[in-house]
């Protein structure tokens, strides 16, 4: 099956430059238009990527008040068109203009056939880039997500929500562990969305982030007068999660004495306000957390052991960001394009350099760290595509690989590469291929050579 040719839009007056632009490009699909109305009517019909315009156009062959009519309107109908313009009128002057107006790029006349083919290329690969960007974007919001919220097309990953659903609809208590910042409340929450408890509340604590003489009462509530400020009845989180589905998020930093009184509430079901001798039963599922070692802190006589094992009887291990091959760049598409619609618009997506250094980096703070990164970025960004320097990311290239020799370091670096472009491409073998500069053959005895082949 011959592969799809890019559309090339040629608007141009000049017979002569019609026919030369056109045997230029043979690589493209040259269509040409000698008029506003041919143009805007071939950009409708044929949705061109790239458009080379002269601003000299009839009724105005001598200036370029047509030639930037035909760009505005080139920008209201099809905004993601590379155009680049033409003009020997006060070329500076219409140069600043035409980029002001949404022109991707500016050439004078007379023309030079080679120096505009390096500016069509270059277009080209712009626009192929930004539709990725795009399409990974809408694909990072869409199919990718699964337990409504999660985005994620790693296997690793995509084990862990499998069996998050799969005991989603019991009542067992679940135990998430993971290193900070995996998304483990976001995997809480997809597990009480995929459960009959949905429709009733979902609550979240964090353990850690409340003092101890007040953790008690956030969980179990006090009476009034039970303590100093206790002016009135409160309910604990327990109970304001009856029904549905309590967090408990860093589980492991629960003091010895309320652990006591969380083991009582696990195995019968009742609670005791702070103040209060009155047994309320509630029907309260816990899904815990934590990136603690809780058999090491058993150990240690910091954690009960009884209590372990009523919160995990079911234990669920997350993997960090960098155990997952190819979702660091559509987690950070799917990042950019929620903050770009809020603080800057502009930004359209990533350059190819930023991709890289995503994909090369080595994420410490795993999915928080990536999308405090890329918010920085959209704020900071200047360009309409952000790049490595503005994710403040080293360059992958100077990233030490940890190798004996050359060739093993070689093995290693040709591994890491083969597999994000194999995740980037959804394991497109062509894709891969041509992303990666080498033949299908060749990428079939380097995946068989270095036993990546599913």
């Amino acid at each position: 099956m011959t592969e799809t040719r890019p559309k090339l839009l040629v608007i141009e007056d000049d017979p002569g430059l019609q026919a030369q632009l056109k045997w230029a490009y043979e690589d493209f699909d040259v269509i040409v238009a000698g008029d506003r109305a041919s143009a805007l009517t071939l950009l409708r019909a044929e949705m061109p990527d790239v458009v080379t315009l002269d601003l000299g156009l009839p009724p105005d062959p001598d200036g370029t008040t047509e030639g930037f009519a035909v760009l505005d309107e080139i920008m209201a109908l099809k905004p993601g068109t590379k155009v680049i313009v033409a003009s020997g009128h006060g070329a500076r002057e219409s140069a600043l203009q035409a980029i002001a107006r949404g022109a991707y790029d500016f050439y004078p006349k007379p023309v030079d056939i080679d120096a505009l083919g390096l500016i069509v290329r270059r277009a080209l690969q712009l626009h192929r880039l930004e539709e990725e960007n795009r399409r990974l974007a809408s694909r990072a919001e869409k199919d990718e997500k699964v337990l409504g919220r999660l985005i994620t097309t790693a296997p690793e990953m995509l084990r862990v929500a499998r069996t998050i659903e799969r005991v989603a609809n019991t009542n067992v208590s679940v135990m998430l562990l993971g290193a900070s910042g995996t998304g483990k409340e976001l995997l809480a929450r997809g597990l009480h969305e995929a459960s009959d408890r949905a429709k009733r509340e979902f609550v979240a604590i964090n353990c850690a982030a409340i003092p101890e003489n007040l953790l008690e009462s956030e969980l179990f509530g006090h009476e009034k007068g039970a303590f100093t400020g206790a002016v009135k009845t409160t309910p604990g989180k327990i109970e304001l999660a009856a029904g549905g589905t309590l967090f408990l998020d860093e589980v492991g930093d629960i003091p010895l004495q309320l652990q006591v009184k969380l083991l009582r509430f696990l195995q019968e079901r009742v609670i005791e306000r702070v103040g209060s001798r009155e047994s309320i039963p509630v029907d309260t599922r816990i899904v815990c957390a934590t990136h603690q070692d809780l058999e090491a802190m058993i150990g240690e006589g910091r954690f009960r052991e009884d209590l372990f094992y009523r919160l995990a009887e079911i234990v669920v291990r997350i993997p960090s960001l960098s155990e997952r091959p190819g979702d660091a760049a559509l987690l950070a598409k799917a990042f950019l394009h929620r903050h770009a619609r809020d603080m800057n618009p502009s930004v359209r997506g990533f350059a190819a350099d930023a991709l890289a250094a995503i994909d090369a980096w080595h994420w410490p703070g795993n999915v928080r760290e990536l999308e405090n990164r890329v918010k920085r970025a959209v704020i900071m960004a200047d360009e309409k595509l952000v790049g490595a320097a503005d994710l403040d990311l080293a360059d992958p290239d100077e990233q030490v690989i940890n190798a004996l020799n050359l060739k093993s370091a070689r093995e290693q670096a040709d591994r890491k590469v083969i597999r994000h472009a194999l995740a980037r491409s959804e394991g497109n073998i062509s894709s891969t291929a041509k992303m990666l500069g080498i033949s299908r053959p060749t990428l079939y005895d380097l995946l068989k050579q270095y036993d990546l082949q599913n």
